[in-house]
């Protein structure tokens, strides 16, 4: 990496009304573009861990994004067993995949501002632990109305995945990583969207209560994972970087600015690592929010009509049609058992792997990567769209011809090629969203984030209807 002056950048933090404080020497990659965030030389910094430890924290938080849809799809393929147990009618048992996508809705505004207060960590830990609770409640519950609530605990219990998980990313990498890991986290979504029904599909064999009990298993599992191998990854940069130089591993020239810099084990702040296991003091040299701000945020989010454009039309227009389609399974292959009902979800999965694979994140971030060197080394957010237009034809193509396939009772074959080309086309656009309004609002991430989040499960929530 390499040094270059202040003056270079253009000042979108002023414009934002950003906290970051202005350093004197900026960081670039080799090829000559800014590196957000900018590193220090501190080894309590994210930024700074192995790539093990990196991965380790990253595939924690997929593992819970994983399950932030995993626990909606999951009861899908028990729904006569739901209508039986519970006495009531399909439209009603429908609901029961609706109501955690309300909790999902809600955890959001909820956690946000928590997780800027006391770190990323403690958010994490105390979701898990109510989602676990709320599923051995949904495994007990003997009436519809406490099977719900059960429900909506479950949703708003694994909700930190969305945006405090999304936040975890922003810690641990770089902007020009970003694409990829992004691409992972939204993979981790998609992927518990479809793997739950096929699992509680064979699980069902046993009974649909114990498809609840296999869920809390899964949930004791991460709850583990977190307190073993989850560090906290929120780090006072701006304290920091005024504090010691920036990180210029690998031979860099640095231009002197001949401000004095501390060594990073001569600032006496706990940080990361170094907060206690169950930290429940605010991180230090940091500015908080109010924990109501993600709700202020949330709203002022409607100023920004990019965003809001671009998250609403994805949202409403377009992954409405998964839910949709997952909760009409049943009904289309009635004469199908629950099993094999489950197994029909591997061409939406394969599609969503295939997708990712090959045509989301690293694609994405190839293209903006060429793009960016044909404007003078410049990113711009609106580079990730030209993504998007391959995967609104392919969702388009794979629900017409789904559609088709039903009506005209076609092989099942035909239903699963729609079902690849429809998961291709909704992983490459999810992608596609939450790249394009973090970057577009780098300074104020976790505000764009919690508003996809709202709004895509707000979508979800609506389905039903």
């Amino acid at each position: 990496m390499a040094i270059m002056p202040e003056d270079k950048q253009h000042d979108e933090k002023a414009a934002l009304g950003s906290d970051i404080s202005q350093t004197e020497e900026i960081c670039v990659s080799k090829d000559g573009m800014r590196v957000h965030p900018q590193p220090t030389a501190d080894p309590l910094d994210p930024l700074n861990w192995s790539s093990l430890k990196k991965h380790t924290i990253l595939a924690i938080v997929m593992y819970m994004y994983f399950m932030f849809t995993y626990v909606t799809t999951t009861t899908v393929p028990s729904f006569p067993e739901l209508q039986e147990s519970l006495g009531i009618s399909y439209s009603e048992v429908n609901w029961t995949v609706a109501i955690p996508a309300l909790g999902l809705s809600v955890g959001p505004l909820f956690w946000s501002s928590l997780a800027d207060i006391y770190g990323r960590r403690i958010i994490f830990l105390v979701g898990t632990v109510i989602a676990f609770f709320a599923t051995i409640g949904a495994a007990v519950a003997n009436d519809y109305g406490g099977y719900m609530a059960a429900r909506f605990f479950q949703g708003f219990g694994v909700s930190p995945a969305a945006t405090v998980g999304m936040a975890v990313v922003g810690d641990l990498f770089f902007e020009y990583e970003r694409g990829q890991k992004l691409g992972l986290w939204v993979l981790a979504i998609d992927t518990g969207l479809l793997v739950g029904p096929i699992i509680g599909g064979f699980i069902d064999l046993v009974s649909a209560e114990w498809i609840q009990w296999l869920t809390a298993i899964l949930f004791a599992v991460l709850l583990v994972l977190e307190l073993a191998f989850m560090s906290e990854t929120l780090y006072p940069r701006n304290y920091m970087l005024a504090r010691m130089p920036t990180d210029i591993s690998g031979g860099a020239d640095i231009e002197k600015s001949g401000k004095h810099r501390d060594d990073p084990t001569q600032v006496e702040l706990r940080r990361t690592t170094k907060l206690s296991m169950l930290n429940v003091q605010p991180v230090p040299g940091m500015r908080h929010p109010r924990p109501w701000d993600s709700v202020v945020r949330f709203i002022f989010t409607f100023k920004y009509p990019v965003v809001v454009i671009g998250v609403c039309m994805y949202c409403f227009a377009w992954y409405w049609w998964m839910l949709c389609v997952i909760t009409m399974i049943p009904a289309a292959y009635v004469q199908y058992s629950p099993q094999i009902q489950g197994l029909l979800f591997m061409g939406l999965l394969l599609g969503t792997l295939f997708s990712e694979i090959f045509m989301s994140g690293r694609l994405s971030d190839y293209i903006v990567t060429k793009l960016a060197k044909r404007n003078n080394g410049i990113r711009l957010p609106e580079m990730r769209l030209w993504l998007a237009y391959p995967a609104a034809l392919l969702s388009a193509i794979g629900l017409i011809l789904w559609g088709i396939s039903v009506d005209k009772a076609h092989h099942w074959i035909v239903g699963q090629i729609a079902f690849f080309l429809f998961g291709a086309g909704i992983q490459m656009g999810n992608t596609v969203t939450a790249s394009y309004v973090v970057d577009s609002y780098p300074l104020q991430s976790m505000s764009m984030i919690t508003f996809y989040a709202v709004l895509i499960n707000l979508s979800a929530f609506a389905s039903p209807v």
